[in-house]
């Protein structure tokens, strides 16, 4: 049976947001212990600790008798490829971001969010109720692997520069660390674009191996110290507007699992996709204040780049689309949802917004 034909006969793809059930009882419950691979140091906290919410969660539900075992990137698999060794088999379950194996599908990418896309809560819209899910479940199925969302990172900020930008010529030249389709435009600005694990970044820009780098927002790039190697910061990140990692789990495995232990790993992986975000939130101003003392430069990227990245990241899923019929699919389908979702945001939450940043 091809992989994409269980999930649609298995139910798979329709996957409720979360699923609560009674407790697993010792009498019939099998004990299985799992090794999940990360993307993430262990410095990360909001990152790695959300793939530690999904595996303490998975225990408790099913009263310790399904335990995994969290690890770091670069112990069990380098932090980007995660998805090799869970397709592989080599580990059973990994926590990640799909934006990174774009070159096994460049539709894995709207997984994770694409330049100028969908926020957070679009995003999850898009996913549990728009039809998102089932589409990246249909695509990772063809890597032996199964994908729940296990956490969201927020808008991003738009990265670290050693020179200001004042517009898209400035970008000409720049080695910048950026994954995704993200990636790809600012490859078409003219950028040399790398893209190295969380690990490695700081390294790289405070030696001069690249000129600028992306990560996640205030919080974590303190945490990496960023801030030491580099003075301008930017905002937005307009490539990542509504980061999702995932939970990945190997397909095979899946099978094999009970009924109430899959039930754990998508109940669990909804609650560390909602706390994430929650954290996020909570820590990002602080940390934001903390890197400003420190002498952080806060820079919002001008008009002229953002309109000169859209154009690019337009014609680039264009020519996509007009070579990947799996991504057309998906991203026609995503694109009706995205300006839909955007209608009824500007109208009641933006209108909003705008108004109560007035407000001291």
């Amino acid at each position: 049976m091809k992989r994409r034909d269980f999930l649609k006969k298995a139910g798979i793809g329709a996957v409720a947001a979360s699923t609560v059930f009674g407790p697993v009882y010792a009498q019939t419950a099998p004990r299985i212990r799992w090794r999940m691979a990360t993307s993430w140091p262990r410095s990360l906290d909001t990152l790695f600790g959300a793939a530690e919410t999904v595996a303490k969660r998975v225990s408790e539900l099913t009263e310790g008798r399904f335990e995994i075992q969290v690890f770091p990137a670069g112990e069990l698999a380098p932090g980007l490829q995660v998805l090799d060794v869970v397709q592989a088999g080599n580990v059973e379950i990994g926590h990640t971001a799909n934006y990174y194996y774009i070159g096994k599908s460049p539709s894995l990418a709207f997984d994770t969010g694409v330049p100028f896309g969908l926020n957070p809560r679009q995003q999850n819209a898009w996913l549990y109720f728009g039809g998102g899910l089932q589409a990246m479940q249909r695509v990772i199925a063809d890597f032996n692997a199964i994908t729940f969302p296990a956490g969201n990172t927020g808008v991003q900020m738009g990265g670290w520069f050693r020179k200001e930008i004042k517009g898209p010529e400035d970008l000409k030249g720049l080695r910048f660390r950026i994954p995704g389709l993200g990636g790809q435009v600012m490859t078409r600005l003219g950028t040399t674009v790398q893209t190295l694990p969380a690990g490695e970044i700081f390294l790289a820009l405070d030696r001069g191996a690249i000129d600028g780098a992306e990560f996640v927002g205030p919080y974590d790039d303190e945490k990496l110290g960023l801030n030491k190697a580099a003075r301008f910061y930017y905002y937005p990140g307009w490539w990542e507007p509504g980061s999702t990692v995932s939970t990945i789990v190997n397909l095979d495995r899946w099978r094999g699992l009970p009924k109430a232990y899959q039930e754990a790993i998508i109940s669990a992986a909804s609650e560390a996709n909602d706390k994430t975000m929650a954290e996020y939130d909570a820590k990002n101003a602080p940390a934001l204040a903390r890197l400003q003392r420190a002498g952080a430069q806060l820079r919002p990227f001008p008009t002229s780049v953002l309109q000169a990245a859209n154009k690019e990241a337009t014609a680039l899923f264009d020519e996509i689309a007009a070579k990947d019929a799996t991504y057309r699919g998906i991203y026609e389908s995503w694109k009706k949802f995205r300006d839909e979702s955007r209608r009824w945001f500007a109208l009641n939450e933006f209108r909003y917004d705008d108004f109560v940043r007035t407000l001291r």
